[in-house]
């Protein structure tokens, strides 16, 4: 190796290696709070509404929205923000209106990011008609003392936790990111998720469950529907306590399917990649088949039609 590369390769180890040392001492005397070496500039700002309202529309870009009950009955949205992307909040044809008011120039956005906005948006506990929520990334959470005619939140990159009732049709959908659904009655729930996880437990859903999922599972514990779709690419589906009036409609191309003391009038299961096993609640006319693996479900003649079908995999189902 010639002496100037020798040289040269010395010279980039120290700046290296003093980088290094320059970084930790940064750190260290930041107490390794990433946070701090962000270079947006924040504020928090509160608006107060006193004007009467009956829905409810968020339409924001980065940012967590949080609904949390206000404890003296006032409409209040608190804004933490930043300086350039301040948030307008109006009144318009019975609308509590939350809209982001981008101000940033193309150069605004060259920076270190770290700290992400939030909206707090205090509402009085009662009956509201729509409550609908969009935006880019940012997590998403409604109580439970809320009641809703319907709902509608969609996200690019977050998670969505809903316990509200809502009479009417509610809508969650997130491409990366996980739906939580509570402690809650509804009339419809449709979730869809690209990447990411489906939760529902104690819901009580008047017409129709549909669950739709790209790559993640989905776990749904003491529910009851009318009838339960649930479509999946990569994921397992695990249902538990779970009564349709109706039907279930399964359908998996990879993914383990697992029904523990559940039932519906009649069941339809297809995955391509997994195995069905678990439980039902009352007998069942079974047609089960699978291409490569065990079969071996109850030799009942009454019931609904339960009829289960996968590729690879095997089908074990008992009657409890």
């Amino acid at each position: 190796m010639k002496k100037c590369t020798k040289i040269w390769l010395f010279i980039a180890t120290a700046l290296t290696v003093a980088g290094l040392i320059m970084f930790g001492v940064i750190m260290t005397m930041l107490k390794w709070d990433f946070t701090k070496l962000s270079t947006d500039e924040f504020e928090t700002n509160t608006y107060t509404v006193s004007e009467p309202y009956g829905s409810v529309s968020v339409n924001t870009v980065t940012a967590d929205v949080i609904f949390i009950p206000s404890e003296n009955g006032d409409t209040k949205v608190v804004c933490y923000e930043e300086v350039k992307v301040t948030h307008s909040v109006t009144v318009k044809d019975d609308i509590l209106v939350i809209e982001v008011n981008d101000q940033r120039k193309w150069y605004d956005h060259i920076g270190i990011h770290f700290t992400q906005p939030k909206l707090t948006v205090y509402l009085p506990a009662g009956e509201y008609g729509a409550l609908s929520v969009k935006l880019t990334t940012g997590d998403i959470m409604v109580p439970q003392e809320l009641r809703l005619d319907s709902m509608s939140i969609s996200a690019t990159t977050g998670d969505i936790k809903s316990s509200a009732l809502v009479a009417g049709v509610a809508q969650l959908k997130t491409t990366t990111g996980d739906i939580a659904v509570e402690n809650c009655s509804i009339g419809a729930l449709d979730m869809t998720v690209t990447t990411g996880d489906i939760s529902v437990s104690a819901v009580t859903c008047e017409g129709k469950l549909q669950l739709n999922v790209g790559t993640g599972d989905a776990k749904l514990t003491d529910t009851s529907c009318k009838s339960l779709i649930s479509d999946g690419t990569t994921g397992d589906l695990y249902l538990k306590n779970v009564i349709a009036v109706e039907r279930f409609t399964i359908e998996r191309t990879t993914g383990n399917i697992k029904l523990e003391r559940c039932d519906a009038a009649e069941l339809y299961v297809n995955t391509t990649t997994g195995d069905v096993t678990g439980s039902l609640l009352s007998e069942k006319i079974f047609i089960a088949n699978a291409t490569t693996g065990d079969v071996r479900v109850p030799e009942s003649v009454s019931g609904g039609k339960c009829k289960i079908t996968t590729t690879t995999g095997d089908i074990l189902i008992n009657i409890q």
